[in-house]
């Protein structure tokens, strides 16, 4: 995997489950197969999340990014939606290629479609490459 492989970002689908739990793994979440079905089964009908893989031209997917908005209530103030990155993970041999970054820039477009004000997202403190990652894209630890 290169920097020039052409990558294909497209949405998930049931046939992706498989490969999304063997990714999962790679963060430390033992999941199966059936298990990332069910969740997703879940989520296809709702037009408030969504999942999208990135592919190689083979249709392998090298990672996958899961996004919810929604309407929160703070301080009594009412907000415009938010967009939050519930899960963001590129095939260990593919990091550093640049496919985070069009997955997150590919869930900014859909926050923008759908007017949230803001893309949020929560990292593991212990996840340090994943806290440079993000700040080397624009987003600012706020904890």
């Amino acid at each position: 995997m290169t920097k020039n492989d052409e990558i294909i970002i497209r949405s998930a689908c049931d046939r992706d489950a498989e490969r999304m739990a063997c990714l999962c793994e790679q963060l430390g979440y033992d999941v199966t197969r059936s298990q990332i079905q069910k969740r997703f089964d879940k989520l296809q009908s709702s037009e408030h999340h969504a999942v999208y893989v990135a592919t190689l031209k083979t249709d392998e997917v090298i990672g996958w990014i899961h996004v919810h908005q929604c309407d929160l209530i703070i301080a009594l103030i009412i907000m415009p939606p938010q967009a939050i990155v519930l899960g963001l993970v590129v095939d260990k041999s593919c990091r550093r290629c640049g496919i985070g970054k069009q997955l997150m820039e590919y869930i900014e477009k859909w926050a923008r479609q759908k007017n949230c004000d803001a893309v949020l997202l929560r990292s593991n403190i212990l996840r340090k490459k994943a806290h440079i990652f993000y700040q080397k894209i624009g987003y600012v630890n706020i904890k």
